[in-house]
């Protein structure tokens, strides 16, 4: 349908079925019959035939319409897949904040490599500020941060709301006494993350909010290292909604405990790059399918 959809658009442009099978290279005859099968299989009249002259019907207009969107995004994807082409291999080289590098960015590299998989990908990591900069000056394709960023050089695509939960042993936690409150967490011994990512600052922002003075018993720069400690130094952790899945939690013999003022603690997770003039078609392309696999905000 697709090559009748366009030779209909030339038909519709030129006013003249004579000039339009020769501007497509196809006989009267053959071009006529192109349409009536397009006709035949949308099940509508195209065209009111006029003795030799054609005239759009209503619906014939519509269709008109949506043959030019066709026809542009038919031009626009051919164009990709000639950047695919030229490009020779295929590498992308994707920035990722300290904290989406163990909560988003495995997800990601997943989906591109599925729909990709010669893909070449390379990834340098770094606090936000310093992902910011790689991209800003284009030694990086894209960035993952766990930030809306304000840059006038820089696009920002937000992908989802993040909050942090509190996880802590089962043998620790009651599940049929209702929520924690927030007050609890004074004193309440606790395994953080190391200082310096968006997501420790977020973590003593709430601590110093309503002023909490937890048993801090260790500070370390890996989630999987605290997930499994937790049991054994019988204390608990603050860590993004978006990391714990329920298979860490089963395996590690952990939970989630409500508690209501976490909910309020949102950070938004942000794909960002730099103009998409400067983008490769295959960059763009990816960037394009990784933002759509979230929903907007």
């Amino acid at each position: 349908m697709l090559e009748d959809m366009l030779a209909f658009a030339v038909v519709v442009e030129q006013s003249s079925m004579n000039k339009a099978s020769v501007l497509l290279n196809l006989s009267q005859p053959a071009l006529s019959r192109r349409i009536s099968k397009l006709e035949e299989e949308l099940g509508v009249e195209l065209f009111r035939r006029l003795g030799k002259r054609l005239e759009l019907t209503r619906v014939g207009q519509l269709t008109y319409e949506y043959a030019l969107e066709l026809r542009s995004l038919h031009q626009r994807y051919l164009h990709t897949v000639s950047g695919f082409r030229n490009e020779g291999p295929t590498e992308v080289t994707i920035g990722a904040s300290l904290t989406t590098l163990q909560t988003t960015l495995p997800d990601f590299i997943k989906s591109l490599t599925s729909s990709h998989p010669d893909l070449d990908i390379k990834a340098v990591t770094g606090k936000t500020h310093e992902i910011v900069s790689l991209v800003r000056e284009r030694k990086v394709d894209f960035g993952i941060v766990a930030s809306r960023i304000q840059d006038p050089q820089l696009h920002c695509v937000p992908l989802f709301d993040d909050h942090l939960v509190l996880v802590m042993p089962r043998n620790l936690f009651v599940s049929d006494r209702g929520p924690m409150s927030i007050s609890e967490l004074n004193g309440f011994p606790m395994i953080l993350f190391t200082k310096g990512t968006w997501y420790r600052t977020l973590t003593d922002e709430v601590f110093d909010k309503y002023k909490l003075e937890p048993d801090v018993r260790m500070e370390i720069d890996s989630f999987e290292a605290i997930l499994r400690l937790l049991v054994t130094c019988r204390s608990a952790t603050l860590l993004p909604r978006s990391y714990v899945r329920q298979e860490l939690l089963d395996d590690n013999e952990l939970t989630v405990a409500p508690i209501r003022e976490l909910e309020q603690t949102k950070r938004t997770t942000s794909l960002i790059y730099a103009s998409p003039s400067g983008l490769s078609p295959a960059v763009r392309l990816w960037v394009d399918s990784l933002a759509a696999a979230y929903p907007r905000l």
